[in-house]
């Protein structure tokens, strides 16, 4: 947003299936108003990645003007999440050697760290999008979460780095362009789904986050409150919507209707005698399907996309004591809602699973429609917009401060080079004027290491 309305934030979810845009802010009690939602069919998409940038932006542009028309704003800067099968993640281990092992680490050292693991080479083709920090360790000692305010001359960490393909992350920056709006942050999707469903205890205890989109699933894993695993599997809701169409030979939108009214990833639920009728199409005699046969094809596809979740899941380790998931999985995204799917999630995976709303982090008096899982993304936008908001105004008035400090030093340093000239007798001995000056350039020394 505009920089005066700065404490009003923006999230653009581009999804397979739908573009959202979320409108929201801080209340007096620590939670966020929405203020205003868009939505639009999302058609220039296909598995997280854009594939065709007219519709794209068309689409982007519909769902924001339905946000300003609702929240009566002008929308100028959003942060947009990102996901598709070309995101991939890694660990990786780095540290830096401080100039001043006396003084304390702050957040500038933190900063530096990160940057050096920015500046990795990746294959051709990629780039990092997210550094994320695990353990820290200060000159050997292991284990410490938090290293600020601790004395020490190497600053090591281990990193969790998420990388993305170039063109996929510069084709969404180009729409977002194209719209008119300036991108202010890119974030990974299910981190941002993380944060508007999770509670900290959960991320402490162990949980997997599972986010079932239209073009692509979502995995993040969190222990002892900190980011362990992310992975994106290229199935979502759209493959299932595919089978029944194949399966019962329909068109997409009617099939896309069956699954939601319908549908059921549990195929003992329905009875053989259970059926639904479906309009033939320009005047042709209508379909009959039985819901037992239409729950057979969702649950052998929503089998498979679990198995793979279930596989990354395996791959992190969460049998082990160290990595055990105390808090199990929860589900989330518009396909967490097709029924029985929580049981059968339990069944496969053998782990607590709960249907993650974002309700948590909402005002009470939220529409229940934007506390649906569907939304989940974009609320996580919205509050890791607010949070960057939140940094960038801290920086700026710490710069502000460092600034009138500098000016205040300057001042000191000027006046006493003027009182003290005033009061040299006038012979020829130039030691104190020498005196002064020395120490006047001290003192710019000083104020320019502040500035730097």
């Amino acid at each position: 947003m505009r920089r005066e309305e700065s404490e009003i934030a923006v999230g653009l979810d581009i999804g397979t299936t739908k573009i959202v845009a979320m409108v929201g802010r801080y209340n007096e009690y620590g939670k966020m108003e929405v203020l205003g939602v868009g939505k639009s069919k999302s058609l220039g998409v296909h598995r997280g990645v854009v594939n065709n940038i007219t519709q794209t932006i068309q689409s982007i542009q519909q769902a924001i003007q339905e946000a300003e028309s609702v929240s009566g704003m002008k929308i100028s800067e959003v942060t947009v999440g990102i996901a598709g099968q070309h995101i991939r993640s890694l660990q990786h281990s780095d540290y830096i050697t401080r100039l001043s092992p006396d003084a304390v680490i702050d957040e500038d050292d933190i900063d530096m760290l990160c940057n050096q693991v920015h500046k990795l080479v990746m294959l051709p083709g990629e780039e990092i999008l997210h550094v994320l920090p695990q353990e820290y360790k200060v000159d050997g000692q292991a284990e410490i979460k938090e290293p600020v305010g601790m004395f020490g001359g190497r600053l090591e960490a281990n990193f969790h780095v998420v990388v993305g393909q170039v063109t996929s992350i510069r084709n969404i920056g180009r729409c977002v362009k194209s719209s008119g709006l300036e991108l202010s942050e890119v974030t990974l999707e299910p981190l941002a789904s993380a944060n508007a469903v999770l509670s900290q205890e959960e991320k402490e205890a162990g949980v997997a986050l599972i986010d079932i989109g239209g073009g692509t699933t979502d995995l993040a894993i969190f222990k002892d409150g900190i980011i362990r695993h992310t992975a994106v599997i290229p199935f979502g809701g759209n493959v299932i919507t595919e089978d029944i169409k194949e399966g019962c030979s329909i068109i997409e939108k009617q099939a896309e209707l069956l699954k939601i009214k319908f549908g059921s990833a549990w195929p003992g639920e329905n009875k053989d005698n259970e059926i639904v009728s479906i309009p033939g199409l320009r005047g042709r005699e209508p379909k009959e399907i039985t819901l037992k046969n239409l729950s057979k094809i969702i649950h052998a596809r929503v089998v498979e996309i679990i198995e793979q979740v279930f596989l990354e899941i395996k791959n992190y380790g969460h049998e082990s004591s160290k990595k055990k998931l105390i808090a199990g999985i929860v589900l989330t995204g518009g396909g967490s809602q097709l029924k029985h799917l929580k049981q059968l999630v339990e069944y496969i995976t053998g782990m607590d699973t709960r249907i993650g709303y974002p309700n948590e982090h909402l005002a009470g008096n939220s529409d229940p429609e934007t506390t649906s899982p569907m939304y989940a993304t974009a609320v996580g936008l919205v509050m890791d917009s607010l949070v960057h908001i939140g940094k960038q105004k801290k920086t700026e008035i710490k710069e502000a401060v460092a600034e009138e400090e500098s000016k205040q030093d300057i001042n000191a340093v000027e006046g006493e080079y003027i009182e003290e000239k005033e009061e040299v007798k006038p012979v020829v001995d130039t030691r104190p004027r020498k005196n002064i000056l020395e120490k006047w350039t001290e003192k710019f020394k000083e104020f320019l290491d502040n500035a730097e």
